[in-house]
């Protein structure tokens, strides 16, 4: 029986053992670098690049002309000199056509650790309906790792909470052998109601709150508005295919 396994951080991530077998990885960082990513493509963005830090981001820029990307990151959820914020309603305006660099604490340092898995899916609320019907398709014997991408080394509440709805998207079709870690964010999944609520009571929800981007919340706790299955290919992030839920 296929198994799910649960990374609670980025830190957690092996990347020998991800590159070892068959194994379907699937990284979530809900507030915000994988709902940014999402919105953007569903946006129309051409790709995404994400990058382990800004100076990598820099220098994919130069191999852009002026007007054919967007340059968004923050560092310790701060704005960094020089690039847009990365968040769906400020690069939503200005995305359709273009290639988003993206450079993030948490979520796409995730998604470069994780490349060396077999498929790697960027996943979020949005998306989680549709990138579990993808990964139900799949005939051959493998490892499904979900990865929230945490909070510089601590335990992320939306991440914990996006994992468990992928894992409920998951397990309505289909049998899975389930972690410990991944039992535990299904249920307290299925204890909460309230999506918004959830991501608001969040530490980085709580600063966006703070910082008036409620608008950003309400995109990040939307679940299933899109079908849209961005996956990592060649250090990008394009749309691999779209999936009718």
């Amino acid at each position: 029986m296929t198994k799910i396994h649960l990374l609670m951080k980025k830190e957690d991530i092996q990347e020998d053992k991800i590159a070892e077998g068959n194994k379907i990885a699937v990284v979530l960082d809900i507030l915000l670098a994988t709902t940014t990513i999402v919105s953007a493509l569903k946006d129309g963005a051409k790709e995404v690049i994400p990058v382990l830090h800004s100076n990598d981001a820099l220098e994919q820029a130069k191999l852009f002309k002026q007007g054919e990307y967007v340059l968004a990151g923050e560092l310790d959820a701060k704005p960094i000199d020089g690039f847009v914020y990365p968040s769906p309603t400020l690069i939503r305006d200005s995305i359709k056509g273009k290639t988003l660099i993206l450079s993030t604490t948490n979520g796409t340092v995730a998604l470069r650790k994780s490349s060396s898995a077999d498929k790697v899916y960027i996943a979020s609320l949005l998306n989680n309906p549709a990138v579990a019907g993808v990964i139900q398709k799949v005939i051959e014997e493998h490892t499904i790792l979900i990865i929230c991408s945490g909070n510089s080394g601590e335990t992320s509440l939306e991440d914990f909470y996006g994992a468990g709805h992928l894992i409920d998207c998951l397990v309505k079709n289909n049998e899975y052998e389930l972690t410990d870690a991944a039992k535990a964010a299904w249920y307290f999944y299925l204890g909460q109601e309230d999506a918004y609520k959830i991501l608001l009571d969040s530490y980085v929800g709580s600063l966006l709150d703070k910082y008036d981007q409620q608008a950003d919340l309400k995109i990040a706790a939307s679940k299933g508005i899109t079908s849209i299955i961005p996956i990592l290919q060649n250090g990008k992030v394009v749309v691999e295919t779209i999936y009718s839920v």
